[in-house]
Order: C-alpha cells, then sequence, then structure tokens
C-alpha cells in the first residue's frame, strides 16, 4: 500500500485523488485524506534542497523535477474541495432536514453538537466549526447539523472556508516541513500524520468539554 501511494504521488492524478477524497470525507470520515495530503505535502519538499556554497553560506537551490508535486495547487486542490463538501453536505442537510433531524434526535451526542453548533453560529462564534473541522467526524457532524438546523449560508461559509484554510495549511505545513526537516522518508510522513491526529484528539476534546457556565448555573 505504501508504494501505491509513493508512486501516486508521483503521478498528475495525485490532484484528483487528493480533491476527491477531500470532498467526500465529510460523508466518510474513514476516508484518509489528511494522510494524503501529508504524504503529497511530504513529496513536495523534495522539490528544495540547500547546498553550501564555496564561501561557506547556505544557498537555497529550488529544484522541482516532473514527478515531485507542486505544493501550491496541492493546497488549492484540497481547500477547495473542503469548502465544496462542506457546502454539499450542507445543502442535502438543508432540504432533508426532517429526516435528518430525526436520525440526529436519536443519537443525544448529535443532538448535544448541534445544539452548541446552532447557538455558536447565531451568536457569531463559529470558531467551533474551525475546531470541529481536525475532530474525527467532526467536520460531517458540524456541515450537517448546520444544514438540519437551517442555519443561514452566510453564517456558515466564511467560517467553512476559515476552517478548510486552517485544516489544509495545518496537513500541507507538516508534510512539507516534516520532509524538510526529517527527510522525504516514511519517518518524516509517520511523524507529520501523528501530529495530525494529535490535533484531532485535542479538537475532539475541546469540543466535548461541558461548558463552564451552564454548571455554574
Amino acid at each position: 500500500m505504501l508504494e501505491s501511494v509513493g508512486s501516486l504521488t508521483g503521478s498528475p492524478w495525485i490532484y484528483a485523488v487528493v480533491a476527491l477524497s477531500v470532498l467526500l470525507d465529510v460523508f466518510l470520515p474513514v476516508l484518509p485524506s489528511g494522510v494524503l495530503v501529508i504524504t503529497a505535502a511530504t513529496a513536495a519538499a523534495a522539490g528544495t534542497t540547500t547546498v553550501a556554497g564555496a564561501t561557506g553560506k547556505v544557498a537555497q537551490v529550488t529544484q522541482v523535477p516532473d514527478e515531485v508535486p507542486s505544493l501550491l495547487l496541492l493546497m488549492l486542490c484540497a481547500f477547495s474541495a473542503s469548502v465544496l463538501g462542506d457546502l454539499v453536505a450542507f445543502r442535502l442537510a438543508r432540504r432533508g432536514g426532517d429526516r435528518l433531524g430525526r436520525a440526529i434526535a436519536r443519537s443525544r451526542r448529535l443532538t448535544t453538537a448541534q445544539e452548541r453548533l446552532g447557538g455558536a453560529l447565531s451568536r457569531g462564534g463559529g470558531i467551533l466549526v474551525v475546531i470541529a473541522r481536525f475532530a474525527p467526524a467532526g467536520r460531517s457532524v458540524v456541515s450537517l447539523g448546520a444544514g438540519a438546523a437551517h442555519r443561514k449560508v452566510k453564517e456558515f461559509l466564511p467560517w467553512s472556508a476559515l476552517a478548510a484554510v486552517a485544516w489544509t495549511g495545518y496537513s500541507a505545513g507538516l508534510g512539507y516541513y516534516g520532509g524538510r526537516w526529517l527527510g522525504t522518508t516514511w519517518i518524516g510522513v509517520g511523524v507529520s500524520v501523528l501530529a495530525l491526529f494529535a490535533a484531532g484528539a485535542l479538537a475532539a476534546y475541546v469540543i466535548r468539554r461541558p461548558s463552564a457556565a451552564p454548571a455554574t448555573a
């Protein structure tokens, strides 16, 4: 499997695969979209090397072979697919709100998440949308919950775009700088993936933590 992913990063199809994975993981959170972004960004780091000049100073030489993906294009694909996927899920949940609402009502966790999301968006505190983007399945709960609660697009879209920027920048940054510092090997990819999972665990903790205000009341 690792060999297949490694060969994919050397193909122009990597952009389509990353975009499709990010687009669909709002419905299928098991898709390894974050791992794909990190792996491709690590491969992009292979296009930059540092060499020492005759004076002893370090000069940066950028070499981008055809088989090395473009970091900027990779991030653009991931960002666009993230926002588009959020909007698709939002629209579908908004149209099928009654059916989805009954499904959410059967889950206490989803009901609580939907209530907190609606309150946060109505108060302008959509930072919850950004934090949830890093949590496992958090993107799904936020996008579907906002649509089912019939939130306005203008309330949801800016925070969705900000979440996409934060998640894409963090994931691609982990892969690229991990590749620069640790080498473009599976060790660098592994450390970067662990950092991504750590951010997801922290985001999940923040979302699930009960609010201090109700406890005090």
